[in-house]
């Protein structure tokens, strides 16, 4: 995280902090609100409203998306929101009912994951299963921006059509400069070295934009609510020991201790190195924002491999 200091002045995380979502409670609101499922897409979608409406995340910082779930009272805020935005693909596990709920009330929804051109998982138990992780890739968000301009624009009353223009095209350029830094950085990495050791199956679309072999996770899953098995562990660890992989990735929030074993038994030294992968952190984590947390997380990435 210390990297991610040096490369961002003082100025620019301020601004940063000022543009940053934490979650809302359903207070009253006279103007139009955008509900959002998750807080990465929550900064997304802020950057695209500005102060045109209201954004409510329902996911605070450092939540587990495959497992959060909202309360009666929040669920009622959302069925009266003008725009729902989502995820999608099967992320978002505890609240799918509560979507559903919205959907048949009449409130407009963008699942923004099945319109980004989904793949698949490509290693693991969970293949042939649509992968929801589309925020590991920076042009699959440039081109959810523009979904959300789209939608916003269409649904959400009494905006100005032309800020929220004016706000898509700015973020969109700082998510071209944000592809173009990650991969700078990851040209660095060897290419017997670029393989990815996750805790569970996240980084799909990472790989596929960037480069990399998925060689596997501790939980073989897409979720994090699955388990490995010992025979799961024991495979994983000889398939580390056999590829010479450098480093097993971990999300901040998910214990590591599986991990540290696997490190342990494998028979070529692993570093165990912990990213954000599936919420923001708290401000001056290294991923307060969105663009904030992937710089973090591909400089951490590239010295892990190399």
């Amino acid at each position: 995280m210390s990297g991610m200091r040096r490369l961002l002045p003082t100025a620019l995380l301020a601004a940063l902090t000022t543009l940053s979502v934490t979650a809302c409670s359903p207070g009253a609101s006279d103007g139009p609100v955008v509900v959002v499922t998750t807080n990465i897409l929550g900064d997304v979608v802020q950057n695209v409203v500005g102060d045109q409406a209201d954004v409510m995340v329902l996911m605070p910082r450092g939540a587990d998306p495959h497992s959060f779930e909202i309360s009666a009272s929040d669920a009622a805020r959302v069925e009266r929101a003008d725009l729902l935005v989502s995820n999608g693909l099967g992320l978002e596990e505890g609240i799918g009912k509560t979507v559903d709920t919205a959907r048949s009330e009449g409130v407009p929804i963008l699942q923004v994951g099945e319109a980004v051109r989904p793949i698949e998982y490509r290693s693991g138990k969970s293949t042939g299963t649509p992968d929801p992780h589309i925020w590991t890739d920076p042009d699959r968000v440039r081109e959810a921006v523009a979904l959300i301009r789209d939608a916003v624009i269409d649904h959400v009353p009494e905006i100005d059509a032309g800020a929220v223009r004016t706000n898509s095209d700015g973020y969109a350029r700082q998510l071209g400069e944000l592809t173009a830094r990650m991969t700078d950085r990851f040209a660095t990495v060897p290419a017997d070295r670029r393989k990815l050791v996750t805790n569970h199956h996240v980084f799909g679309y990472l790989a596929e934009r960037f480069g990399f072999d998925t060689v596997g996770a501790v939980i073989p899953s897409g979720t994090t609510l699955a388990s490995p098995s010992a025979s799961d562990l024991s495979d994983l660890a000889a398939t580390i020991t056999a590829a010479r992989v450098p480093a097993i990735f971990v999300d901040s929030s998910q214990p590591d201790r599986l991990a540290q074993v696997l490190a342990s038994e494998a028979g070529v030294p692993v570093d165990v190195v912990s990213l954000f992968t599936e919420s923001l952190g708290e401000i001056g984590s290294g991923a307060g924002t969105y663009i904030e947390m992937m710089d973090s997380n591909s400089l951490a990435i590239a010295e892990g491999l190399t």
